[in-house]
């Protein structure tokens, strides 16, 4: 048990650390290198290129990739807590690729409602008829077959999207489809707050039904013998899920395979075994992953700013396979 604690700890230090470290190193590398004591001196005058930084041109962008980032892995933790899948994520499911559609339909048809609420509009249509699809006759649902209708409905939220650009100004077409790609380029302190406002009441909310997740783990017979309605908060975590994918997704684009990676990762530095550890823990890498694939994305080639999507997907898509690999061989798909 000590052994246990000592190693969540330790873990635990490890991912604040390694946040703390991704921040400082995505503030002072860009096309314009500073120092840290740049960044301290424009933090305690607020003069300076640190402050300037700091202000506007990449405080900002930092603040909504840690945002969304932890939104995308607490989800994927959600998720794959729900299904016991390592597969099971928004994006794998189809909720990101649901909630990006929206978003560019919004942009085509000149929407002014919250960006926000169009991409949980879309993510929650998704996440239903994923669902609907995947009830079998007898009203049961197979993880492996929601996650083979979910790569259904991702595809065909790609072919919606790329019939949308077609119909989008040339200008407005390549910003769309760069967004589809996951980017935090020219990300403002609205788009910040924004992605912690809502992560955080959705934490909240998320924070309260963690018991019952608990509880879920141990089986539906057992929980319901628990006195815990297992169908009405086995809904309420997924919407919960799909809520803090979308919210990621309105800030940052579908970027793919941070939900996927960071409870495992999380997981695996820390130890955690209960549902709210693995939960932060998954949310603190998501937040790593995404701030330091925003840097890479913005310094691998001077003068060019990738989409961070590009990045999590050159990594992310080997460790898609090797998984895919790992459980065929365990026999679970």
């Amino acid at each position: 048990m000590n052994g246990t604690m000592t190693k969540g700890f330790k873990g635990g230090l490890l991912l604040a650390l390694g946040l703390l470290v991704a921040i400082v190193l995505s503030l002072m590398i860009g096309q314009i290198r500073l120092s840290a004591a740049d960044l301290w001196t424009g933090l305690v005058t607020g003069k300076g290129p640190g402050a300037l930084t700091l202000r506007v041109l990449r405080g900002p962008g930092v603040v909504t990739a840690i945002g969304a980032g932890a939104a995308f892995g607490a989800s994927g933790a959600i998720f794959q807590i729900l299904l016991r899948n390592p597969l099971a994520a928004p994006d794998v499911m189809g909720v990101t690729s649901g909630a990006g559609v929206a978003v560019v339909a919004a942009v085509l048809l000149g929407t002014t409602l919250p960006m926000p609420l169009i991409a949980a509009a879309g993510g929650l249509a998704a996440a239903c008829a994923v669902a609907l699809l995947a009830t079998r006759r007898d009203g049961t649902q197979v993880p492996i077959t929601l996650m083979l209708v979910g790569l259904g409905i991702g595809f065909l939220a790609t072919a919606f999207n790329g019939f949308i650009l077609t119909r989008l100004p040339p200008e407005q077409a390549a910003e769309a489809q760069r967004w589809l790609a996951g980017s935090l380029a020219a990300r403002d302190w609205g788009h910040a707050v924004q992605v912690l406002g809502c992560g955080g009441v959705l934490a909240i909310l998320l924070a309260l039904q963690v018991r019952a997740l608990g509880l879920l783990e141990l089986g539906d017979d057992l929980a319901t013998g628990l006195g815990l309605k297992s169908n009405r908060a086995r809904l309420l975590l997924a919407g919960t899920g799909v809520l803090l994918a979308s919210t990621g997704v309105a800030v940052a684009g579908p970027i793919p395979f941070v939900a996927l990676m960071a409870g495992p990762l999380g997981m695996r530095i820390t130890g955690a075994t209960q549902p709210a550890g693995r939960i932060v823990s998954a949310a603190a890498t998501g937040a790593i992953v995404t701030v330091l694939a925003d840097l890479a994305a913005r310094s691998v080639i001077p003068g060019l700013q990738l989409p961070a999507g590009v990045m999590t997907g050159i990594f992310g898509a080997p460790y898609l396979l090797w998984l895919l690999s790992r459980e065929m061989d365990a026999g679970d798909i």
